[in-house]
């Protein structure tokens, strides 16, 4: 097959969620025409708050996106650490104007849908991209002439088209994934999150301000505030067999309530408040897996989704389209070989970010003698050096 790409030929992306539309900007700002695939009929409201610290905002604001998020972002001034057994304040690790003005960007909470909205907005208002919902891929095959034929369906047709490359942004449960040989299916990792929302005018004041993590044995919660302070987002999580492919499925309040049992009574009138929750599986895909099959690449949580306790998938994601457009200038004529640079330019980060989330996964759960040299070590340290621990998630800009 013939090395020179066609420019006359989009990039196509498999999927619609953050990753992809980011994807689908940064690809455009390069030059390319861009098509976004996306299987849904319509881009529902799914998940709920993820967080945006510098590394991903640095990308956001290269874009253009940064400033139509302000009003619906919020900037905790803190994260406060707490004792899910005994109700005791832990530490403080320095968020807000601190972390702004350490690594040139904010640290934002913002609810998921807030931040696809906006950025499908921006796909919508950029001529060049194509946004083609209900679409999905299901093959793709060589051509003769160095670019690749997109076989794809929607409820009228099954359809062919010509492109230079295809990016796979579809989520943990990538199909695209399984075009890439000797991929690596989603694992999952023994445990849930249950997540609602809840307006804090409701709320007693103590839930207002700053980001809170409780930790206790085999379980943690994590809370903070979004859209603008005027919700707060809860995530409380748990080692648990439950298995669901879905972000979505509803759970009953008792249930939580007797998962949560032990925990504090502030907590569990928390968790009381809303009537509403939602389940979902937390599954990872090991970064280490191959990302990349000739014009196809993988990005975000396609080829490495990672448990949250870092609070980075979205963030990877971010970064991910970044540096795929980097690789893939307009003007690309070896499109296999920087897809491959891709690649080698991502994975070490990512692995190491996801090895940072399976570590904190474990120091979060501890019980015990190991739980009270945990907390002790909180205790004893500033909230400036804690900090400081993640200068190198938090402190990344994508090159010029």
């Amino acid at each position: 097959m013939s090395t020179h790409s066609d420019t006359s030929h989009p990039v196509i992306i498999a999927g619609a969620g953050i990753g992809g539309l980011t994807a689908a900007l940064a690809l455009r700002q390069n030059g390319h025409s861009v098509v976004v695939m996306e299987k849904a009929h319509e881009l529902s409201e799914v998940g709920a708050g993820l967080q945006l610290s510098p590394n991903a905002c640095s990308v956001l604001d290269r874009l253009d996106i940064l400033s139509s998020l302000k009003t619906a972002a919020y900037a905790p001034e803190n994260l406060r650490l707490w004792s899910g057994e005994t109700g005791r304040q832990l530490a403080r690790v320095r968020l807000g104007a601190y972390l702004e003005k350490r690594h040139g960007q904010p640290f934002w909470v913002i609810h998921r849908a807030d931040l696809q909205r906006t950025l499908l907005e921006k796909v919508r208002q950029t001529p060049g991209i194509d946004l083609q919902l209900g679409a999905e891929i299901l093959d793709l095959s060589p051509s003769p002439y160095g670019h690749l034929v997109c076989i794809y369906q929607t409820e009228e047709i099954n359809g062919n088209l010509d492109c230079k490359a295809l990016i796979g942004a579809d989520g943990v449960w990538s199909k695209t994934r399984k075009l890439v040989p000797a991929h690596q299916n989603a694992h999952f990792s023994g445990q849930v999150a249950y997540r609602a929302t809840i307006p804090l005018d409701k709320l007693p004041a103590r839930w207002s301000g700053d980001s809170g993590l409780w930790l206790h044995k085999n379980s943690h919660l994590v809370h903070y505030p979004i859209r603008g302070g005027r919700e707060l987002n809860i995530v409380a999580l748990a080692e648990e067999a439950w298995q669901d492919e879905t972000w979505s499925a509803r759970e009953e309040k008792e249930t939580v309530l007797r998962v949560f049992k032990n925990w504090p009574a502030d907590v569990r009138n928390l968790l009381k408040a809303s009537e509403t929750w939602l389940k979902w599986a937390l599954c990872s895909v090991d970064a280490s897996g191959p990302w990349t099959h000739g014009h196809l690449a993988l990005i975000g949580d396609a080829a490495h989704a990672m448990l949250p306790y870092m609070a980075q998938g979205a963030g990877m994601a971010i970064e991910d389209a970044a540096i795929l457009a980097k690789h893939l200038p307009a003007d690309v004529e070896n499109v296999p070989a920087a897809l491959r640079a891709f690649e080698r330019e991502r994975k070490p980060r990512v692995k190491r970010v996801q090895e940072t989330a399976s570590g904190n996964a474990r120091t979060f759960h501890l019980s015990g003698i190991p739980a009270f040299a945990r907390d002790t070590f909180l205790s004893w340290s500033k909230p400036e050096a804690l900090t400081a621990r993640y200068d190198d998630i938090y402190g990344w800009t994508p090159e010029r």
